[in-house]
C-alpha cells in the first residue's frame, strides 16, 4: 500500500515541477518581449499560448492597415515598427483612431482563431449555439446548430483586457483610445458570419448545420475604413462621473438667443478621434509622419496616390527602367522548358 502512495506522491511532485519549470519558462520568455506594461507580462505569464495569438493579430493589424492606406499620404508604415505590441502615434487623428481600432480588432480576431483551431488551452469552441427544444406540434426546422462555432466573446475579452492595459492615464487621449478598442474589437462580433453544411442521401440537403465562423479580416478593415472616413470629432467634457467625451453640436433655438450648444455622445461602433490630421507631407516624428519624399506616385491619375496629392505640389522625378524577364517559354520534350528573353521598359515615378 504504501509504495501505491509512494508512487502517487512523486506523480504529483513530477506534475508540480513541470508547472513550476513552465511557468519559469513563460516569465523569462515574457520578460524579453519589449513594448509590455506589467499588466501584460502577467497576462503573458498566466496564458503564454494566448500571447502567440496576439501577436499574430498584431501582424494582422499592421498587414491590414498597411493595405488599406497604401495609396495615402500617412501609410501606417512607421507606426508598428516601434516595438512588438506598441502601435503608439502622438497626435490624436484620425489616423490615430484607425490604427488603434484595426490593431483591436485583429488581436480579438486572431485569439478568436485560436481558439477555434485548439491552440489556446482556456478556450474552444463557442456551446452556447445549441438547439433549442421543440415544442410539442412545432415542425422540425431544417437545419441545427454544430460544428465549431467561433468563441468570439473570450476573444473580445482578452483582447480588451491585454490592449486596455496600455491605457493607464484618465485623459481625453485614453478614453478617445479605449473608445476606438472597443469599437474594433465589437466589430469582429458584429461581422461574424453563419456557414452551414447539408447532410442528405446523394447530395441532398434533407438537414443543415450551421456553425458561425469569422468572416475574411479584409472585410474587417473595409469596414473599418468606410468608419474612418465618417469618424466624428470629439472634445472633453467633465461631468459627475469625471472626464467624459461628446460630440460638440449648436441647435439654433431662434434669432434672438444666442446658439445653445447641445452635446451628443458619441456611438459605440464610431470611430472617434480629438485633433485634426496633419498634412504628412513632410517628415516629423512628432506628428508620426514619414513624409512622402521618394514615394512611387501616379503620374496622370485622380486618387490619393496620384503625383499630384501624393507629392504635396513639390513635383516628382521620372526615371526610365529597362529590365530584361523570360518570355515565350516553351515546354520541350523532355524535360527541358526553354524561354527567349524580352526586354521591358517603363517609367516610374517618385515624389521630390
Amino acid at each position: 500500500m504504501w509504495k501505491i502512495h509512494n508512487k502517487l506522491l512523486i506523480y504529483i511532485l513530477w506534475i508540480m515541477e513541470i508547472r513550476l519549470v513552465s511557468s519559469f519558462t513563460s516569465a523569462m520568455l515574457c520578460a524579453r518581449i519589449p513594448g509590455l506594461t506589467p499588466a501584460q507580462r502577467h497576462m503573458c505569464g498566466e496564458m503564454p499560448d494566448a500571447l502567440i495569438a496576439l501577436g499574430e493579430g498584431h501582424q494582422l493589424g499592421a498587414q491590414e492597415c498597411q493595405h488599406q492606406f497604401r495609396g495615402h499620404r500617412w501609410n501606417c508604415s512607421e507606426v508598428w515598427q516601434r516595438n512588438v505590441f506598441a502601435h503608439v502615434i502622438p497626435t490624436a487623428s484620425r489616423e490615430a483612431a484607425y490604427t488603434y481600432a484595426i490593431a483591436s480588432a485583429g488581436a480579438a480576431y486572431a485569439v478568436t482563431a485560436a481558439c477555434a483551431r485548439g491552440n489556446i488551452s482556456t478556450c474552444g469552441c463557442d456551446v452556447r449555439h445549441k438547439t433549442a427544444p421543440v415544442a410539442e406540434g412545432a415542425p422540425e426546422e431544417p437545419w441545427k446548430w454544430g460544428g465549431c462555432s467561433a468563441d468570439v466573446d473570450f476573444g473580445m475579452r482578452y483582447a480588451r483586457r491585454f490592449m486596455d492595459a496600455r491605457e493607464l492615464e484618465r485623459d481625453s487621449r485614453t478614453l478617445m483610445n479605449l473608445h476606438n478598442n472597443r469599437a474594433g474589437r465589437t466589430l469582429v462580433k458584429k461581422m461574424l458570419r453563419t456557414d452551414c453544411k447539408c447532410h442528405g442521401v446523394s447530395g441532398s440537403c434533407v438537414m443543415k448545420t450551421c456553425w458561425k465562423s469569422l468572416p475574411p479580416f479584409r472585410l474587417i478593415g473595409d469596414k473599418l475604413m468606410q468608419k474612418y472616413q465618417k469618424a466624428k470629432t470629439v472634445q472633453a467634457v467633465k461631468g459627475k462621473r469625471g472626464l467624459r467625451l461628446v460630440i460638440s453640436r449648436k441647435k439654433h433655438t431662434g434669432v434672438a438667443r444666442a446658439p445653445k450648444p447641445v452635446l451628443h455622445w458619441p456611438k459605440r461602433m464610431e470611430l472617434i478621434y480629438l485633433e485634426a490630421s496633419p498634412n504628412y507631407c513632410e517628415r516629423s516624428l512628432q506628428a508620426g509622419s514619414q513624409g512622402t519624399a521618394g514615394r512611387i506616385c501616379q503620374h496622370g491619375g485622380h486618387g490619393p496616390q496620384s503625383c499630384d496629392l501624393l507629392c504635396c505640389g513639390r513635383g516628382h522625378n521620372t526615371q526610365h527602367i529597362r529590365v530584361t524577364k523570360q518570355c515565350r517559354c516553351q515546354f520541350r520534350w523532355c524535360c527541358e522548358v526553354k524561354c527567349d528573353e524580352c526586354d521591358e521598359s517603363y517609367e516610374e515615378f517618385t515624389c521630390k
